[in-house]
């Protein structure tokens, strides 16, 4: 990629993390290595800026922080996204009330492509995301977890920016 930019992305509980790396985990034992961005928590996608927004990021990220929630999501599907030239297999978040606020939040981004949410396992040619998906597909149970925190990551080469943690969750 020539230009950088950056990327806003939702993080998950330590549970839900553990698992989601898990599950891309195994495909990568079994040797599916994919162009997907590795060394990144798992996440989904808020939204992408030209890299002169990173100090109103930082601010907006901050006070999001300050006052949203930890909500909150369940996993129950497996996806695929055609390419120009991959596949991407994921699996998808079910896409809740408090989902779409906090991706309100995020509007004025400037993605190339529709919103979708979910959580990158492998990018890869397609005859290899068709190998790949009876691993995942052995490897897959739906979970429940949490949205517990956001990412701010410039992109390439990758540079973690700031994570925000959520309000935590009153049980």
């Amino acid at each position: 990629m020539a230009d950088k930019a950056l990327y806003v992305l939702a993080g998950y509980d330590d549970e839900t993390e553990a698992v989601l790396a898990g599950m891309q985990n195994k495909l990568y034992e079994l040797g599916f290595e994919g162009v997907q961005t590795k060394g990144i928590p798992m996440h989904f996608t808020l939204g992408s800026y030209d890299s002169e927004c990173e100090e109103e990021l930082k601010e907006r990220l901050a006070k999001i922080g300050e006052s949203y929630k930890a909500f909150d999501v369940s996993f129950n599907h497996l996806g695929l996204f055609r390419l120009p030239t991959n596949d991407v297999l994921f699996i998808a978040p079910e896409v809740s009330k408090e989902m779409l606020k906090l991706k309100d939040c995020f509007l004025d981004n400037k993605d190339q492509f529709k919103w979708s949410a979910h959580t990158t396992l492998l990018i890869d040619k397609p005859e290899v995301i068709h190998e790949a998906l009876p691993v995942a597909l052995e490897n897959f149970a739906p979970l429940e977890g949490e949205v517990t925190k956001l990412y701010l990551y410039e992109f390439w080469p990758t540079r973690h920016v700031m994570t925000v943690e959520l309000v935590a969750k009153k049980n």
